[in-house]
């Protein structure tokens, strides 16, 4: 690969662009053209005469591209021109979206709506006893887990952001090991991302603030034609001090949820010994592996993560109230009624579940999400009275559905299947009854 800035392309006769400028597509197409030379033996950049001509574009239309005009192109040329540039999978996109001016997705300031943030919380809880948590955009931690909090506690600080801790923190520099070899794959990230986002005025704030490290700004400096969009499947190393300092393999999965656009969510899981993890496959690149690994727990987990709970360390019964959404119904009295002043219960209508905080002897609270349904079925024996059957009317309502016609034909099934059980029952009571009486002996 090339390395620092480019000559002068015999071609054009420019000057050499600093890394500054390689953000935008001429940057990006010229440093491209010089990596393709390389790969075909030509001692130098593909010339942009070979470029023009594969794509059936003049070579002064292509010299305007690398200019930095943006003209408009089809799919068809934008792939000849990613196949005559040998681009892979992550170049080919950042292509395409750099020559549209970045991605067409409006992508929200905010952690979506309440539904949104309830429900990727609990896809992060779910993964548990694996570490997972979200980052935004521009990678501020957005949520997380509790064995991502237990394992890695600086996600729990106020501003935290992975990138930033990953290449600028001292702590990222002892962990991983082969640090060096991350920060260039964090920095193919940011220029997969300057070409998706080329106004966000934050992450320019953070790629500023990067290349202004003096050890960082070296690594901006090298490889600059390399781009990736993510680092899922990737297996490396890591010292954690809340693991005895003892290096663990990990593999990082990522997922893209599209109710959250340009959100990332990363989970976590243990390469454990497996042979094929050789010392020459945990340098961060993807590497194959058998959809037979064998599934391994984490070493060494506190004991609330090593079951199947769901504890959220930073939930208390207020937040629970904004996780049930804006329609959120506290059910103070049915929450006495299964844990006194330790239960708080939330119906969110809108789901038809409930948000039940549980205060455990340690001060902090359980955060879980449960079917209206379930939780009916929880609930003491008994007719309720006075408020309580208010509660309960709306418990049992957010178990119908939406269209009062549909839910009045269920009711009204469920009645006569109640009326079966209670004449049924009625039956089978006096006919112990009458064996019990039968039994008895006269006086």
């Amino acid at each position: 690969m090339v390395d620092g800035a480019f000559a002068p392309c015999p071609d054009t006769g420019s000057e050499p662009l600093s890394p500054g400028q390689l953000l935008g597509h001429p940057g990006l197409l010229r440093a491209w053209r010089a990596v393709a030379g390389e790969k075909l033996g030509l001692g130098g950049p593909l010339s942009q005469v070979d470029v023009a001509t594969a794509i059936g574009r003049s070579r002064g239309w292509y010299q305007n591209l690398e200019n930095g005009a943006r003209p408009k192109m089809d799919r068809e040329v934008l792939d000849a021109l990613a196949k005559v540039l040998l681009l892979g999978r992550d170049e080919h996109q950042a292509l395409v979206l750099a020559l549209m001016d970045g991605a067409l997705t409006t992508i929200p300031d905010s952690f979506g709506d309440e539904t949104v943030r309830r429900d990727l919380q609990m896809m992060l809880d779910q993964q548990l006893p694996n570490p997972a948590y979200l980052t935004d955009r521009v990678w501020n931690i957005i949520g997380y887990n509790a064995a991502m909090a237990a394992l890695w506690p600086w996600v729990t600080r106020p501003g935290a952001n992975l990138i930033r801790w990953a290449m600028l923190s001292d702590e990222a520099r002892f962990q991983y090991v082969d640090w060096q070899h991350h920060a260039t794959e964090y920095v193919k990230l940011l220029r997969f991302a300057s070409a998706q986002y080329p106004h966000d005025a934050e992450l320019s704030k953070l790629i500023t603030d990067v290349k202004a490290d003096p050890v960082c700004g070296r690594f901006w400096d090298t490889d600059i034609a390399a781009v990736s969009e993510s680092r899922d499947g990737h297996l490396f190393k890591m010292i954690l001090p809340s693991m005895d300092y003892q290096p663990v393999e990990v593999i990082s999965h990522v997922l893209f949820p599209v109710s959250l656009p340009g959100a990332r969510a990363v989970i976590i899981t243990w390469a454990g010994t497996d042979e094929d993890a050789t010392p020459a496959t945990v340098t961060g690149q993807p590497t194959d592996r058998t959809p037979e690994r064998p599934s391994v727990p984490w070493p060494n987990l506190p004991p609330v993560l090593s079951g199947q709970a769901v504890r959220r360390l930073t939930a208390t019964p207020a937040e629970a109230v904004e996780l049930a959404g804006p329609h959120a119904v506290p059910l103070p009295l049915l929450g006495a009624l299964l844990g006194g002043d330790d239960c708080h219960l939330v119906l969110a209508p809108d789901a038809g579940t409930v948000i039940r905080s549980t205060r455990h002897t340690d001060g902090e609270w359980d955060v879980r999400e449960s079917s209206a349904a379930d939780l009916l079925r929880e609930l003491p024996t008994g007719a309720p009275a006075g408020n309580t059957l208010a509660e309960y009317k709306l418990l049992l309502r957010a178990t119908l559905p939406d269209d009062p016609a549909e839910a009045t034909h269920i009711c009204e099934a469920q009645l006569r299947e109640a009326r079966v059980r209670l004449e049924t029952l009625t039956e089978v009571r006096n006919e112990l009854a009458d064996s019990w009486a039968a039994l008895v002996p006269l006086v």
